[in-house]
Protein backbone atom coordinates (compact mmCIF):
# COMPACT_ATOMS: atom_id res chain seq x y z
CA UNK A 1 0.00 0.00 0.00
CA UNK A 2 1.27 3.41 -0.77
CA UNK A 3 0.57 6.17 1.78
CA UNK A 4 1.57 9.78 1.05
CA UNK A 5 4.65 11.50 2.33
CA UNK A 6 2.92 13.81 3.76
CA UNK A 7 0.69 11.56 6.11
CA UNK A 8 3.68 9.46 6.42
CA UNK A 9 4.74 12.21 8.82
CA UNK A 10 2.16 13.15 11.00
CA UNK A 11 2.47 11.71 14.02
CA UNK A 12 0.14 9.98 16.67
CA UNK A 13 -1.80 11.77 19.07
CA UNK A 14 0.32 10.88 22.50
CA UNK A 15 -2.95 11.42 24.13
CA UNK A 16 -5.30 9.42 22.21
CA UNK A 17 -3.16 6.57 21.64
CA UNK A 18 -2.60 6.74 25.51
CA UNK A 19 -6.39 6.39 26.24
CA UNK A 20 -6.48 3.80 23.92
CA UNK A 21 -3.86 2.08 25.72
CA UNK A 22 -5.85 2.43 29.08
CA UNK A 23 -8.98 1.12 27.39
CA UNK A 24 -7.34 -2.30 26.41
CA UNK A 25 -5.78 -2.60 30.11
CA UNK A 26 -8.74 -2.04 31.91
CA UNK A 27 -10.96 -3.99 29.65
CA UNK A 28 -8.28 -6.86 30.93
CA UNK A 29 -9.38 -6.28 34.28
CA UNK A 30 -6.36 -4.11 35.05
CA UNK A 31 -6.43 -1.53 38.11
CA UNK A 32 -5.40 1.32 35.69
CA UNK A 33 -5.07 4.98 36.46
CA UNK A 34 -5.27 7.52 33.92
CA UNK A 35 -3.45 10.57 34.33
CA UNK A 36 -3.68 11.66 31.10
CA UNK A 37 -6.91 12.44 30.05
CA UNK A 38 -8.17 15.55 28.84
CA UNK A 39 -12.06 15.66 30.18
CA UNK A 40 -13.42 16.12 32.94
CA UNK A 41 -15.82 13.63 34.36
CA UNK A 42 -18.49 15.56 34.83
CA UNK A 43 -22.28 14.60 33.52
CA UNK A 44 -22.94 17.21 30.36
CA UNK A 45 -25.24 20.25 32.01
CA UNK A 46 -29.11 19.32 31.68
CA UNK A 47 -29.97 22.09 29.84
CA UNK A 48 -27.55 20.39 27.49
CA UNK A 49 -28.97 17.62 27.42
CA UNK A 50 -32.68 18.68 27.66
CA UNK A 51 -32.11 20.71 24.14
CA UNK A 52 -30.11 17.58 22.48
CA UNK A 53 -33.09 15.62 23.58
CA UNK A 54 -35.97 18.33 22.14
CA UNK A 55 -34.57 18.11 19.09
CA UNK A 56 -34.28 14.75 19.05
CA UNK A 57 -38.13 14.63 19.54
CA UNK A 58 -38.24 16.92 16.26
CA UNK A 59 -37.11 13.76 14.43
CA UNK A 60 -36.37 16.76 11.82
CA UNK A 61 -32.75 16.13 12.01
CA UNK A 62 -31.30 17.61 8.74
CA UNK A 63 -28.67 19.73 7.75
CA UNK A 64 -27.89 22.88 8.48
CA UNK A 65 -26.10 25.88 7.02
CA UNK A 66 -22.02 25.22 7.21
CA UNK A 67 -21.07 27.75 9.50
CA UNK A 68 -23.74 26.79 11.97
CA UNK A 69 -27.23 27.69 13.07
CA UNK A 70 -28.48 30.94 13.99
CA UNK A 71 -29.56 30.17 17.33
CA UNK A 72 -26.23 28.61 17.89
CA UNK A 73 -24.22 31.54 16.63
CA UNK A 74 -26.85 33.66 18.25
CA UNK A 75 -25.54 32.62 21.19
CA UNK A 76 -22.13 32.13 20.85
CA UNK A 77 -22.81 36.33 20.03
CA UNK A 78 -23.84 36.65 23.13
CA UNK A 79 -20.89 34.78 25.02
CA UNK A 80 -18.71 36.93 22.65
CA UNK A 81 -20.26 40.48 24.10
CA UNK A 82 -20.09 38.93 27.36
CA UNK A 83 -16.86 37.75 28.11
CA UNK A 84 -14.57 39.86 25.40
CA UNK A 85 -16.70 43.12 25.55
CA UNK A 86 -16.43 42.56 21.27
CA UNK A 87 -20.16 42.80 19.38
CA UNK A 88 -19.66 40.37 16.46
CA UNK A 89 -22.27 39.95 13.33
CA UNK A 90 -23.53 36.11 12.95
CA UNK A 91 -21.01 36.46 9.35
CA UNK A 92 -18.01 36.73 11.80
CA UNK A 93 -19.01 33.28 13.49
CA UNK A 94 -18.37 29.85 12.31
CA UNK A 95 -19.33 26.83 14.01
CA UNK A 96 -17.06 23.45 13.54
CA UNK A 97 -16.68 20.37 14.51
CA UNK A 98 -14.45 21.04 17.74
CA UNK A 99 -12.41 23.45 18.44
CA UNK A 100 -9.58 21.42 17.06
CA UNK A 101 -11.39 21.40 13.60
CA UNK A 102 -11.45 25.45 13.84
CA UNK A 103 -8.08 25.46 14.02
CA UNK A 104 -7.40 23.13 10.92
CA UNK A 105 -9.88 25.30 9.10
CA UNK A 106 -8.40 28.64 10.01
CA UNK A 107 -4.87 27.24 9.29
CA UNK A 108 -5.52 25.68 5.92
CA UNK A 109 -7.27 29.24 5.49
CA UNK A 110 -4.50 31.38 6.16
CA UNK A 111 -1.20 29.47 5.35
CA UNK A 112 0.58 28.70 2.10
CA UNK A 113 3.70 25.98 1.72
CA UNK A 114 6.61 27.40 3.67
CA UNK A 115 5.04 30.03 5.87
CA UNK A 116 5.85 29.86 9.23
CA UNK A 117 3.37 29.26 12.35
CA UNK A 118 5.31 30.13 15.66
CA UNK A 119 4.03 28.10 18.97
CA UNK A 120 5.09 28.35 22.36
CA UNK A 121 6.57 25.65 24.13
CA UNK A 122 4.97 24.08 25.65
CA UNK A 123 2.49 23.46 23.39
CA UNK A 124 -0.45 21.75 22.21
CA UNK A 125 0.25 18.60 20.81
CA UNK A 126 -1.65 19.08 17.33
CA UNK A 127 -0.21 22.56 16.50
CA UNK A 128 2.86 21.62 14.90
CA UNK A 129 1.39 18.73 12.83
CA UNK A 130 -1.85 20.44 12.06
CA UNK A 131 0.66 22.92 10.83
CA UNK A 132 2.28 20.31 8.61
CA UNK A 133 -0.88 19.12 7.18
CA UNK A 134 -1.32 22.59 5.45
CA UNK A 135 2.25 22.38 4.01
CA UNK A 136 3.32 25.36 6.72
CA UNK A 137 6.34 25.03 8.72
CA UNK A 138 6.09 25.49 12.67
CA UNK A 139 8.45 27.16 14.57
CA UNK A 140 8.74 26.60 18.48
CA UNK A 141 10.06 29.04 20.72
CA UNK A 142 11.28 27.36 23.90
CA UNK A 143 12.08 29.55 26.84
CA UNK A 144 15.96 29.79 27.29
CA UNK A 145 15.13 30.51 31.49
CA UNK A 146 14.02 26.54 31.60
CA UNK A 147 10.49 28.04 32.53
CA UNK A 148 6.94 27.51 30.23
CA UNK A 149 7.36 31.57 30.12
CA UNK A 150 8.93 32.85 27.13
CA UNK A 151 10.19 36.61 26.75
CA UNK A 152 9.08 38.56 23.97
CA UNK A 153 12.10 39.11 22.50
CA UNK A 154 12.61 35.31 22.05
CA UNK A 155 9.12 35.21 20.13
CA UNK A 156 10.23 38.80 18.15
CA UNK A 157 13.69 36.83 17.40
CA UNK A 158 12.06 33.77 15.86
CA UNK A 159 9.69 36.02 13.53
CA UNK A 160 10.72 35.86 9.96
CA UNK A 161 9.19 36.85 6.69
CA UNK A 162 7.72 33.78 6.56
CA UNK A 163 5.70 34.68 9.75
CA UNK A 164 1.77 34.49 9.36
CA UNK A 165 0.48 33.44 12.36
CA UNK A 166 1.44 33.16 15.94
CA UNK A 167 -0.71 30.70 18.00
CA UNK A 168 -1.59 31.56 22.31
CA UNK A 169 -2.85 29.30 24.14
CA UNK A 170 -3.98 30.64 27.34
CA UNK A 171 -4.20 29.47 29.80
CA UNK A 172 -1.95 26.78 28.46
CA UNK A 173 -2.55 22.93 27.74
CA UNK A 174 0.04 21.15 29.11
CA UNK A 175 1.61 23.26 32.07
CA UNK A 176 -1.74 25.11 32.80
CA UNK A 177 -0.07 28.77 33.18
CA UNK A 178 -1.60 31.50 32.37
CA UNK A 179 0.39 34.16 30.91
CA UNK A 180 0.41 37.60 32.22
CA UNK A 181 -2.14 40.51 30.88
CA UNK A 182 1.18 42.16 30.25
CA UNK A 183 2.91 39.34 27.76
CA UNK A 184 -1.12 39.23 25.64
CA UNK A 185 -0.75 43.01 25.30
CA UNK A 186 2.67 42.77 23.84
CA UNK A 187 1.87 40.31 21.83
CA UNK A 188 -0.89 41.65 20.48
CA UNK A 189 0.57 44.66 19.60
CA UNK A 190 3.18 43.33 18.00
CA UNK A 191 0.97 41.15 15.46
CA UNK A 192 -1.22 44.60 15.05
CA UNK A 193 1.85 46.14 14.48
CA UNK A 194 3.67 43.43 11.82
CA UNK A 195 0.31 42.02 9.78
CA UNK A 196 0.88 38.67 11.82
CA UNK A 197 -2.51 36.79 12.85
CA UNK A 198 -2.86 36.08 16.24
CA UNK A 199 -4.64 32.84 16.75
CA UNK A 200 -5.83 32.87 20.33
CA UNK A 201 -6.83 28.96 21.57
CA UNK A 202 -9.24 30.17 24.56
CA UNK A 203 -10.99 26.36 24.78
CA UNK A 204 -10.04 26.97 29.11
CA UNK A 205 -10.15 30.21 29.71
CA UNK A 206 -12.42 30.25 32.56
CA UNK A 207 -11.02 27.07 34.41
CA UNK A 208 -8.65 29.62 36.30
CA UNK A 209 -7.86 29.42 39.70
CA UNK A 210 -6.88 31.78 42.37
CA UNK A 211 -8.54 34.66 41.41
CA UNK A 212 -6.98 34.56 37.44
CA UNK A 213 -8.36 36.10 34.61
CA UNK A 214 -6.73 35.34 31.41
CA UNK A 215 -7.07 38.90 29.31
CA UNK A 216 -8.84 38.24 26.06
CA UNK A 217 -6.69 39.31 23.06
CA UNK A 218 -9.64 41.72 21.89
CA UNK A 219 -8.98 43.68 24.79
CA UNK A 220 -5.36 45.13 23.96
CA UNK A 221 -6.41 46.04 20.74
CA UNK A 222 -8.45 49.16 19.20
CA UNK A 223 -9.01 47.93 15.83
CA UNK A 224 -12.91 46.26 15.50
CA UNK A 225 -13.10 42.44 14.98
CA UNK A 226 -12.84 43.25 10.95
CA UNK A 227 -9.37 45.03 11.01
CA UNK A 228 -7.95 43.36 14.03
CA UNK A 229 -5.23 40.76 13.52
CA UNK A 230 -6.81 38.71 16.64
CA UNK A 231 -8.80 35.46 15.97
CA UNK A 232 -10.67 33.33 18.63
CA UNK A 233 -11.06 29.79 18.78
CA UNK A 234 -13.14 28.73 21.32
CA UNK A 235 -15.75 25.85 22.36
CA UNK A 236 -18.09 23.81 24.86
CA UNK A 237 -15.47 20.90 25.24
CA UNK A 238 -13.73 21.88 28.03
CA UNK A 239 -15.83 24.83 29.80
CA UNK A 240 -18.88 22.24 30.16
CA UNK A 241 -16.82 19.74 30.12
CA UNK A 242 -19.03 18.53 26.90
CA UNK A 243 -16.08 16.91 25.15
CA UNK A 244 -18.25 14.01 23.06
CA UNK A 245 -20.68 16.63 21.14
CA UNK A 246 -17.26 18.47 19.74
CA UNK A 247 -18.54 21.72 18.64
CA UNK A 248 -16.33 24.48 18.70
CA UNK A 249 -15.81 28.06 16.83
CA UNK A 250 -14.13 30.56 15.33
CA UNK A 251 -14.66 34.70 15.40
CA UNK A 252 -12.93 36.55 13.62
CA UNK A 253 -13.14 39.15 10.21
CA UNK A 254 -15.62 38.54 7.28
CA UNK A 255 -13.88 37.64 4.70
CA UNK A 256 -11.72 34.70 6.72
CA UNK A 257 -14.83 33.96 8.31
CA UNK A 258 -16.13 32.98 4.36
CA UNK A 259 -13.06 31.18 3.72
CA UNK A 260 -13.19 28.98 6.87
CA UNK A 261 -16.94 28.03 6.16
CA UNK A 262 -15.55 26.90 2.46
CA UNK A 263 -12.74 24.78 3.22
CA UNK A 264 -15.32 23.50 6.03
CA UNK A 265 -18.18 22.77 3.43
CA UNK A 266 -16.04 20.35 1.51
CA UNK A 267 -14.29 18.41 4.60
CA UNK A 268 -17.36 17.78 7.01
CA UNK A 269 -20.15 20.41 6.17
CA UNK A 270 -22.19 21.45 9.20
CA UNK A 271 -21.68 20.15 12.59
CA UNK A 272 -23.77 17.52 14.29
CA UNK A 273 -27.35 19.43 14.14
CA UNK A 274 -27.76 17.49 17.58
CA UNK A 275 -25.10 18.96 19.23
CA UNK A 276 -25.24 22.35 17.91
CA UNK A 277 -28.68 22.27 19.65
CA UNK A 278 -27.04 21.07 22.79
CA UNK A 279 -24.45 23.68 22.98
CA UNK A 280 -26.80 26.31 22.35
CA UNK A 281 -28.84 25.24 25.57
CA UNK A 282 -25.70 25.03 27.54
CA UNK A 283 -24.64 28.89 26.55
CA UNK A 284 -27.93 29.93 26.98
CA UNK A 285 -29.10 27.89 30.26
CA UNK A 286 -27.62 28.25 33.78
CA UNK A 287 -24.16 28.69 34.22
CA UNK A 288 -23.32 28.10 37.30
CA UNK A 289 -22.28 24.15 35.83
CA UNK A 290 -19.28 26.28 34.87
CA UNK A 291 -18.17 27.57 38.49
CA UNK A 292 -19.40 23.92 39.80
CA UNK A 293 -16.89 22.38 37.31
CA UNK A 294 -13.94 25.06 37.83
CA UNK A 295 -14.35 24.85 41.99
CA UNK A 296 -14.23 20.74 41.61
CA UNK A 297 -11.30 21.33 39.16
CA UNK A 298 -9.15 23.75 41.39
CA UNK A 299 -10.10 21.51 44.89
CA UNK A 300 -7.95 18.36 42.68
CA UNK A 301 -5.50 21.19 41.30
CA UNK A 302 -4.55 21.38 45.10
CA UNK A 303 -4.92 17.91 46.23
CA UNK A 304 -2.73 17.02 43.24
CA UNK A 305 0.02 19.75 43.80
CA UNK A 306 0.35 18.47 47.81
CA UNK A 307 1.45 15.03 46.74
CA UNK A 308 3.91 16.15 44.02
CA UNK A 309 5.63 18.02 46.48
CA UNK A 310 6.50 15.14 48.72
CA UNK A 311 8.06 13.86 45.72
CA UNK A 312 11.77 13.76 45.43
CA UNK A 313 13.51 15.99 43.12
CA UNK A 314 10.33 16.20 41.14
CA UNK A 315 9.80 20.19 40.46
CA UNK A 316 6.41 21.81 39.66
CA UNK A 317 5.13 24.83 38.71
CA UNK A 318 1.97 25.17 40.09
CA UNK A 319 -1.38 25.73 37.26
CA UNK A 320 -3.00 29.02 36.84
CA UNK A 321 -5.69 27.01 35.12
CA UNK A 322 -6.81 24.29 32.66
CA UNK A 323 -6.77 20.64 34.40
CA UNK A 324 -3.22 19.99 33.54
CA UNK A 325 0.12 20.15 35.17
CA UNK A 326 4.07 19.79 33.79
CA UNK A 327 5.95 18.26 36.67
CA UNK A 328 9.62 17.93 35.62
CA UNK A 329 11.37 14.62 36.09
CA UNK A 330 14.57 14.91 34.53
CA UNK A 331 16.32 14.08 37.66
CA UNK A 332 15.28 10.47 37.28
CA UNK A 333 17.68 10.36 34.02
CA UNK A 334 14.72 8.53 31.47
CA UNK A 335 13.32 10.52 28.63
CA UNK A 336 9.94 11.22 29.14
CA UNK A 337 8.85 8.33 26.32
CA UNK A 338 10.78 5.64 28.26
CA UNK A 339 9.68 6.98 31.68
CA UNK A 340 5.78 7.09 30.82
CA UNK A 341 6.39 3.50 29.51
CA UNK A 342 7.92 2.66 32.72
CA UNK A 343 5.33 4.40 34.91
CA UNK A 344 2.39 2.04 33.03
CA UNK A 345 4.40 -0.89 32.72
CA UNK A 346 5.55 -0.84 36.80
CA UNK A 347 2.45 1.16 38.24
CA UNK A 348 -0.32 1.12 35.68
CA UNK A 349 -0.26 4.79 35.54
CA UNK A 350 -0.84 7.04 32.65
CA UNK A 351 0.95 10.29 32.19
CA UNK A 352 1.66 11.82 28.75
CA UNK A 353 5.63 12.23 27.78
CA UNK A 354 6.45 15.80 27.72
CA UNK A 355 8.65 15.16 24.55
CA UNK A 356 4.87 15.60 22.83
CA UNK A 357 4.73 18.96 23.85
CA UNK A 358 8.44 20.09 23.12
CA UNK A 359 9.40 20.00 27.07
CA UNK A 360 11.67 16.31 27.06
CA UNK A 361 12.13 14.94 30.89
CA UNK A 362 8.64 16.26 31.84
CA UNK A 363 5.56 14.48 32.09
CA UNK A 364 1.75 15.96 31.53
CA UNK A 365 -0.38 15.11 34.53
CA UNK A 366 -4.25 15.31 34.34
CA UNK A 367 -6.05 16.21 37.34
CA UNK A 368 -9.46 16.34 35.26
CA UNK A 369 -10.15 13.07 37.21
CA UNK A 370 -10.91 12.17 40.83
CA UNK A 371 -9.26 12.87 44.22
CA UNK A 372 -8.48 9.28 45.09
CA UNK A 373 -7.08 8.84 41.37
CA UNK A 374 -4.88 11.85 41.93
CA UNK A 375 -3.79 10.51 45.38
CA UNK A 376 -3.15 7.07 44.58
CA UNK A 377 -1.45 7.59 41.12
CA UNK A 378 1.11 10.11 42.85
CA UNK A 379 1.51 7.55 45.56
CA UNK A 380 2.35 4.66 42.27
CA UNK A 381 4.64 7.04 40.65
CA UNK A 382 6.59 7.46 43.82
CA UNK A 383 6.40 4.00 44.47
CA UNK A 384 8.06 3.86 41.14
CA UNK A 385 10.40 5.98 40.91
CA UNK A 386 11.31 7.93 44.63
CA UNK A 387 14.15 5.90 46.24
CA UNK A 388 12.55 7.95 49.52
CA UNK A 389 9.32 5.82 49.45
CA UNK A 390 8.13 2.93 51.01
CA UNK A 391 9.38 -0.37 49.07
CA UNK A 392 6.21 -2.07 48.79
CA UNK A 393 2.79 -1.08 47.54
CA UNK A 394 -0.35 -2.66 47.11
CA UNK A 395 -1.96 -2.20 43.42
CA UNK A 396 -5.42 -3.27 42.98
CA UNK A 397 -5.29 -6.33 45.38
CA UNK A 398 -2.08 -7.23 44.58
CA UNK A 399 1.16 -6.78 46.64
CA UNK A 400 4.18 -5.56 44.90
CA UNK A 401 7.98 -5.24 45.77
CA UNK A 402 10.10 -2.62 44.21
CA UNK A 403 13.21 -4.05 43.33
CA UNK A 404 14.85 -2.20 40.45
CA UNK A 405 16.45 -0.08 42.37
Amino acid sequence: MSISRLASAITDSPTLALNETARRLRAKGEPVIHLGAGEPKNKAPITALLGSAAKLREGDIKYTPIDGTPALKKAIIQYTEENYGRSVAPENVVVSTGAKQSLYNILFSIINPQDEVVILAPYWVSYPEMIKMVYGIPVVVTPEDGSFFPKMAEIEDAVSSYTKAIILNNPNNPSGIVYSNEFVADLVDFCERNGIYLIMDDIYHKLVFDGNRPAPGYEFTKKDVENTRVIVVNGISKLYGMTGYRIGWTVTNRKLAETVTKVQGQITSNPSTISQAAAESALTGRQNVVENLRLTIQNNRDVLLQELRSFTDVKVTPPGGTFYCLPDFRAYNMGSVELAQFLLQKALVVAVPGASFGMEGHLRISFAGSVKDAIEGVERMKWALDPNAPNEIYIGDRKLIRDWM
